[in-house]
């Protein structure tokens, strides 16, 4: 998965916690992750071989755990299962992309 479809997956998971009036933190902690995936040099692929993702602002530990995920399988459960809850958001979210 290439940096820029992590950072989206990062915002959309963001704007759908605060369709669930998550917590603010939480939802900043995936906002701040992915504006600083977004503006890397290197591939996130490269950090999760180095060990390296901690470095990124934001990444912390359950973060980090969601871009390895990310990274080997090509998807995220938390990500999938966060879009399920909102069937109706999927429908109009599909014509922006």
């Amino acid at each position: 998965m290439k940096n820029a479809e992590i950072a989206q997956i990062f915002l959309d998971i963001a704007e759908l916690l605060k369709l669930k009036k998550d917590n603010i933190f939480k939802i900043r902690a995936y906002e701040k992750a992915a504006h600083a995936i977004e503006e890397l040099s290197v591939g996130v692929e490269q950090l999760v071989v180095e060990g390296k993702l901690k470095e990124i602002p934001g990444v912390g530990e359950a973060i980090n755990k969601k871009i390895i995920e990310m990274v080997t399988t090509g998807r995220l459960d938390y990500y999938e299962r966060l879009k399920a809850e909102f069937p109706e958001r999927e429908h109009s979210a599909q014509g922006k992309r």
